[in-house]
């Protein structure tokens, strides 16, 4: 009965040395594994600090960009405005210029007569200057 004892003993010395040996190799690689893990990390530390200043400064370019396009989107608001009022104004200036040509219009067919009379005159008249010029031609061509 001793003997089984003690070959007992040395069974659970050997299972025990052996559950060592495999638990140090276990461990051993889970060292290795976790190193390169921590390399691992470390480097995608570098590149999230590096992904986070681009994108401080994208964020920063990109504040200025919408700040400047606000302030053109005002002066092009102002010239739009200006643009609206001077075609107001046109739009008046075409209204009052028909109301002008409205009101010449009925004044000559009021005086149409008076008009056809006058023209007439005046080319009376031209005539008779024609006339009186082409005399004093005529004798200082033959003085």
């Amino acid at each position: 009965m001793e003997f089984i004892l003690y070959a007992s003993i040395a069974l659970i010395a050997v299972a025990f040395t052996v559950l060592v040996v495999y638990l140090a190799k276990t461990l051993k690689s889970l060292r290795i594994t976790l190193d390169q893990v921590a390399g691992t990390l470390a480097g995608l530390e570098k590149q999230v600090e590096g992904i986070t200043k681009e994108t401080t400064d994208l964020l920063h370019k990109t504040n200025q960009l919408a700040e400047d396009i606000q302030k053109k989107s005002e002066k092009v608001n102002s010239v739009v405005d200006a643009v609206k009022e001077i075609g107001t104004s046109i739009q008046q200036f075409n209204r009052s210029m028909k109301k002008v040509s409205a009101s010449v219009t009925g004044q000559l067919e009021k005086n149409e007569e008076k008009v056809a009379q006058v023209i007439q005159w005046t080319n009376a008249v031209m005539e008779l200057i024609d006339k009186v010029k082409q005399r004093k031609r005529s004798k200082k061509q033959t003085d």
